[in-house]
């Protein structure tokens, strides 16, 4: 994990975002650094430390819901939610958001009743939800793009102003 992006779901304008230094040994992938854009190079001069990041976020999920549990809303959260969850538990030995988890795709295939996986790719839901931000593959960006759609999917009946 290279970046890290939350935000409310009920208000995308209240984010977090943190740049973060690769774990040592782990092995780098070019083809995906063409898509985030972030460079081994530019991460060690200004991303933090992996476990500062996850002590911000750590506080900032804290803050943000005072005593309540977090929930981990994500398109293809299974995906996101694993990294999440390995850097809490390798860095900091637990993780806030537990097992807490909201798959955007798995509730959209519900809603739409779809039988066939292949047809929640975020271009096909957005046909049916669309949103005023697209995925930019920036982590905060993102975020927000995404608690947009968990506003549509949710059924809130119009999407908080940006």
């Amino acid at each position: 994990m290279i970046a890290i992006g939350a935000c409310l779901v009920t208000d995308p304008e209240v984010g977090f975002y943190r740049e973060i230094r690769p774990l040592l040994g782990m092995p780098w992938d070019r083809a995906t650094e063409r898509i985030h854009r972030l460079t081994p190079a530019y991460l060690e001069e200004h991303g933090l430390e992996p476990r500062q990041a996850m002590l911000d976020l750590d506080g900032w999920l804290e803050a943000s819901a005072p005593g309540r549990q977090p929930i981990f809303v994500g398109f293809n959260a299974a995906f996101d939610w694993m990294f999440v969850a390995d850097y809490f538990h390798r860095l900091l030995g637990r993780n806030p958001f537990g097992i807490s988890a909201l798959d955007l795709k798995g509730l959209y295939m519900g809603r739409q009743a779809l039988r066939r996986w292949d047809a929640t790719r975020y271009r096909e839901v957005v046909k049916s939800y669309p949103t005023r931000r697209e995925l930019t593959h920036h982590a905060l960006d993102d975020a927000r793009a995404q608690a947009e759609l968990a506003q549509l999917l949710l059924g809130s009946g119009q999407v908080a102003p940006s």
